[in-house]
């Protein structure tokens, strides 16, 4: 076996307490060590040590890189945040971002943060789907902005007419709406820096609300997460203790995760900036048409740290398999590849570390971890080599984890500077989410990796709320059922959403993966999506390998006897997928009753599983 790649990682010395009632804490056994005011004072840093370095790039219209220094930056900061204060904005009237992630959206975002007044990027497509826009309605409601800005306002405008106020100030780089005030965000980077702006800065503290990041809403309304600089900051210093070679080398990022979830809008995104890295803005995504967007900037890019969802990885793997001049760019100074959004099938795992040792001689470290909006995101995280994928480490520095036993399984609850004070005016929900002793409740559950030993980190072990039992009172652990199902079917699926409550035998909602099927299908490109997943060389291979997952089935709980396929795609707007792909199973089991009774109804669509021949 290949050596792994050299890497300067954390040493954790890990702790841990049993209860009498059965309940365990975990934490290491170091404290945190000391963390910033705010991000600002990375800003001043970084603007002072290494004035000329590239913070953050972005293709032009020309497909040219452009992009801010670090002194660039803290300039802007303080001629915008002060062009933000003088319009009245506060943590009451706070900064709406109807924005992709691009160089203009991050420094007005730091901006506002600068001068103590929060922003809140929402999910493009809330505002890009009508024709009523409820979810941008509900949050517009909760946090009642004080100004918008767009920076597409044409494609924005509709959304903007029907759910806003004409009076709210926008800001925007071209375009015009009639009947609304509109600023030219050219004047707000052309803004004087202002006494008034410098003392704002000053009165930033590590309570200071930097940010709103809404969940998802896959259960309801999305909620308004209030994110502190004490909780970016300690988290920041968190993940620089855990990817100890960044405090050698400055990170440079190549990410296309969107900014309004905590993956990248957090974690992702904060890297760059508390470690004087660089990241590049990749417009692309894990989609058909967005992954050649991806491998373009990757083949230009080489990045030292990288994150992409497990469709994401399947996607990159099929064009390094056809072009080694990409893997090998690809490979050339990545340190540790991260996943994270869904379980990793074990055919990606093994395919990126054989790409690895093929390019450059070693396997990369391939890592995840476990975390929520609630907690920065950065909680527990495995940096040690595991043989399979799935090992979600243990906490990080400053953080103690407790676990209750609950229904037969253990529930994850964390407590630290990293997690969130609460939802934004929303006293029920933030009581509900906490415990008697402060902790947060996640709603996961997790299982040892090796049984009583923290030290050895711990696997996801499904979400509390998703369990059910068969008719038979079989408890039902959904979270390992999906992914080991996904793996099962090699490629076929991207995720799956459990059936089987109330019935005597598991079903399966499939979430197709049209590269799987094409590759079984000589003119599948060429087909439709109903086409496709109606081709017998399709279906076979599906029932044969549900087939033999069915076999190794040690009971009624883990064996699948039933799928079929959603050729429908997953609905944003209905709660059932984040815009980053994660797929939310009570949602869909709400929303597509039809296609469940369809399943235990004898359709001729449904596949079961049979002896592979």
């Amino acid at each position: 076996m290949t050596e792994m790649r050299p890497v300067r990682l954390w040493q954790p010395r890990v702790r841990q307490e049993t209860r009498d009632d059965g309940t365990i804490l975990v934490w290491q056994e170091e404290p945190l060590g000391p963390y910033p005011r705010c991000l600002s004072e990375k800003i001043a840093h970084w603007a002072g040590v290494t004035p000329d370095h590239l913070w953050m790039a972005e293709r032009d219209d020309a497909g040219d890189w452009r992009g801010h220094s670090y002194a660039e930056l803290a300039d802007l900061t303080e001629r915008v945040g002060g062009a933000l204060l003088d319009l009245g904005l506060s943590v009451d009237r706070p900064l709406l971002i109807l924005s992709g992630n691009s160089l203009d959206h991050a420094v007005i975002a730091l901006s506002a943060q600068h001068v103590g007044i929060p922003s809140a990027a929402i999910a493009p497509a809330y505002a890009l789907t009508g024709p009523d826009y409820p979810k941008l309605a509900d949050i517009a409601r909760q946090i009642t902005p004080g100004a918008v800005f767009a920076d597409r306002l044409d494609a924005f405008a509709p959304a903007i007419r029907k759910v806003l106020d004409p009076d709210l100030p926008i800001i925007t780089g071209a375009g015009e709406l009639p009947g609304h005030r509109i600023l030219r965000w050219d004047d707000f980077k052309r803004t004087e820096p202002t006494e008034a702006a410098r003392a704002a800065a000053r009165a930033v503290t590590p309570d200071t609300v930097a940010k709103f990041l809404f969940t998802s809403g896959t259960t309801g309304s999305p909620k308004a997460v209030i994110t502190t600089q004490r909780m970016l900051c300690s988290n920041m210093a968190m993940v620089q203790d855990c990817y100890a070679f960044m405090k050698e080398e400055p990170p440079v990022l190549v990410d296309w995760a969107p900014w309004n979830h905590v993956a990248s809008g957090s974690k992702v995104f904060n890297m760059a900036l508390y470690n004087g890295g660089t990241f590049y803005i990749d417009k692309g995504n894990p989609g058909p048409q967005g992954i050649e967007e991806t491998i373009r900037n990757l083949r230009e890019i080489a990045p030292t740290w990288y994150f992409n969802v497990p469709v994401g990885y399947d996607a990159l793997i099929r064009a390094m398999q056809a072009d080694t001049d990409l893997a090998r760019t690809f490979f050339s100074r990545v340190k540790l590849l991260l996943y994270a959004g869904a379980g990793m099938a074990t055919h990606t795992w093994e395919a990126l570390k054989t790409l690895s040792e093929q390019t450059v001689g070693a396997r990369t470290l391939l890592s995840t971890g476990l975390g929520a909006t609630e907690t920065a995101p950065f909680a527990l995280t495995c940096v040690e080599e595991q043989d399979l994928p799935g090992n979600v480490g243990v906490p990080a520095k400053g953080v103690t984890i407790k676990l209750v036993p609950t229904g037969g399984k253990l529930e994850l609850r964390i407590k630290g500077p990293l997690v969130t004070p609460g939802y934004w005016r929303a006293p029920e929900l933030t009581a509900q989410a906490f415990d008697e002793e402060g902790f947060y409740k996640l709603g996961d559950a997790v299982r040892f990796a090796v049984p009583g030993d923290a030290a050895q980190g711990f696997f996801f072990d499904g979400r509390i709320a998703e369990n059910f039992k068969l008719n038979t009172g079989t408890w039902v652990a959904v979270g390992a059922l999906r992914a080991k199902l996904v793996d099962a079917l090699g490629g076929l699926a991207r995720d799956a959403v459990i059936t089987g409550e109330g019935q005597n035998e598991l079903g399966a909602l499939l979430v197709p993966s049209r590269a799987g099927a094409e590759a079984l299908v000589p003119d599948g490109a060429a087909l439709d999506d109903a086409a496709l997943w109606s081709r017998p060389e399709v279906r076979t291979a599906l029932q044969e390998r549900l087939a033999r997952l069915a076999q190794e089935a040690t009971g009624s709980s883990m064996r699948i006897a039933r799928a079929i396929v959603m050729i429908d795609p997953l609905d944003l707007n209905a709660g059932e997928v984040t815009d980053k792909g994660s797929v939310n199973q009570r949602a869909v089991l709400n929303n597509r009753g039809d296609l469940v009774r369809r399943l235990y109804a004898g359709d001729p669509e449904v596949i079961l599983a049979r002896s592979p021949r």
